[in-house]
C-alpha cells in the first residue's frame, strides 16, 4: 500500500518496523503499510484493513499495476495506492516504532532494492495522473 500526499512534492508514508529495534536498517526495516491477507479475504479488503491497523487511517485504497512487483516471482504482491492529506493523523500499531513522510529520493532506504524501486514506480504513476 503506497500512501502518498501532495506537498511541495509528492511524499510517501514510510513505517519503521519495531521488531528489531529502533536502529534496524536492513531488509524490510522501512516499508509502506501492508501485510498478509486473511483466508478468503479479497486483496482490497486486506489493504484497507492493514492500513487501518498499522496507521489508524481510513482511506480509499485503489489497486495499481506495478511491473516491479510483478517481476518478483517469489512474492505474491498486490499493490494499492491511497491519498492522504496534510491533516491526517497517523496512529502507529505496535508493529512500528516511528514513521516518516519521505520524498522519492529518500526511498533507497527501503530494502530489498526492488521494494524502493516499486515505491518510486508507483509514486511516478501517481504524479502523472
Amino acid at each position: 500500500m503506497v500512501v502518498w500526499r501532495r506537498r511541495a512534492e509528492l511524499e510517501v508514508l514510510l513505517l519503521h518496523r519495531s521488531l528489531f529495534g529502533k536502529d534496524f536498517s536492513g531488509d524490510w526495516a522501512w516499508t509502506t503499510p501492508g501485510g498478509a491477507r486473511e483466508p478468503g479475504e479479497p486483496p482490497a479488503a486486506a489493504a484497507a484493513r492493514e492500513l487501518s491497523e498499522e496507521t489508524g487511517l481510513s482511506l480509499v485504497c485503489r489497486p495499481v499495476r506495478s511491473a516491479v512487483a510483478e517481476a518478483q516471482r517469489e512474492f505474491d504482491v498486490d499493490v494499492f495506492v491511497a491519498e492522504a492529506t496534510a491533516d491526517d493523523t497517523i496512529r502507529l500499531s505496535d508493529e512500528h516504532d516511528r514513521y516518516q513522510w519521505a520524498r522519492r529520493d529518500d526511498l533507497d532506504r527501503c530494502q530489498p532494492a526492488w521494494v524502493g524501486q516499486m515505491y518510486r514506480e508507483v509514486l511516478d504513476a501517481v504524479g502523472e495522473a
